[in-house]
C-alpha cells in the first residue's frame, strides 16, 4: 500500500533538530522523498506498522506532528504531478 507521510518537527533547539534529522532518515529507510517534509512509502501492513512506531518513538507529541495518508494498492490513480521534479515509480527497479 502507499502511504504519504507529513511532518512538521519544531527546529528551533538542538533537540529539534536532531528529532528532525532521525524522522527523516526513518521516512527514506521506507520510502521516497518527494519534497522537505513530504514521503511516499510503499509498504505492506507489517512495515508500515514499524514504520508508525519508529517515527511515534522520535516526535516529541507537544511539538511535532505526523500525518499519514493511506492511498492504498490503487494509489497510482490518486497521484497527479505537475511541475518540477519528475514523478517516479516505486515499483520500478531502482538503481543506487
Amino acid at each position: 500500500m502507499m502511504v504519504l507521510i507529513t511532518y512538521d518537527v519544531e527546529t528551533m533547539t538542538p533537540s529539534g533538530k536532531k528529532r528532525l534529522r532521525r524522522v527523516a532518515k526513518q521516512c527514506v529507510n521506507f520510502g521516497q522523498r518527494v519534497q522537505n517534509s513530504v514521503f511516499e512509502c510503499l509498504v505492506d501492513p507489517a512495515q508500515f506498522t514499524e514504520l508508525k512506531h519508529r517515527l511515534d518513538s522520535i516526535i516529541d507529541l507537544e511539538k511535532d506532528s505526523l500525518r499519514y495518508y493511506m492511498l492504498g494498492d490503487n494509489w497510482k490513480s490518486r497521484i497527479k504531478h505537475t511541475g518540477a521534479k519528475s514523478s517516479y515509480n516505486p515499483e520500478d527497479t531502482m538503481i543506487i
